[in-house]
């Protein structure tokens, strides 16, 4: 018996059946301990309190309403830009546009001037009359009402930026640098001088000293 009961056990340790105190007993059960957290920690977040705080801390939903205005006024603001742009562009063309015409005209006029030299120095000797004094006062008037204007003439004061002194005199019987003479006449079309009168100046005299025995 005692043989027997050897070679039973050694059957039993070289097949690895399972240990015969756990045979006896039944298999043993590992059992967790739970670790209380340590003090000043927090416990881990479950899946469903992280969705929670995420919702607590998003930013409350905007007024349709409000969005709507802010994006009505930045479109208003836009629009007023625009506007004042175009404002400006349409004031600028027109500006230059008018200065292009007014420099076409001055041309024109600039090339007329010594037909009206012509037409003033036959006044001047008689010879315009009868159908060419019409024809000149109708040439003279259409370029006045055009723009034309002109300028020089005996007893006006000196003026050097529209008058180009080509005689000089002095005289007791003027006050200060006078026009005395016009021996080309000159015109100015708007704020433009298309062309310098050609003058004769006479300035002041002083009056000569009296001797010194006529003033005891």
């Amino acid at each position: 018996m005692t043989e027997q009961h050897s070679a039973d056990r050694l059957a039993e340790d070289q097949t690895g059946d399972e240990p015969r105190a756990e045979r006896e007993t039944g298999p043993v059960v590992e059992v967790e301990e739970e670790v209380p957290a340590a003090a000043g920690t927090h416990a881990p977040s479950t899946p469903e309190a992280e969705v929670g705080g995420r919702h607590a801390a998003e930013e409350p939903e905007l007024d349709p309403s409000a969005v709507f205005k802010a994006q009505l006024d930045e479109r208003t603001a836009d629009l007023q830009r625009l506007q004042a742009e175009y404002a400006n562009y349409r004031k600028r063309v027109d500006r230059d546009r008018e200065a292009v015409v007014s420099s076409a005209k001055a041309q024109v006029v600039t090339d007329l001037l010594s037909v009206l030299d012509d037409v003033e120095r036959a006044g001047a000797h008689g010879d315009l009359t009868g159908a060419f004094k019409a024809v000149a006062e109708k040439l003279i008037g259409s370029l006045q009402k055009a723009g034309l204007e002109p300028f020089g003439h005996e007893g006006e004061p000196f003026d050097p930026s529209v008058h180009e002194a080509v005689q000089h005199n002095t005289s007791t019987d003027v006050d200060g640098p006078t026009v005395t003479g016009v021996l080309r006449r000159g015109y100015r079309f708007g704020d433009r001088v298309v062309r310098a009168a050609l003058v004769a100046v006479t300035d002041a005299e002083q009056a000569p000293a009296a001797p010194a025995d006529e003033q005891n």
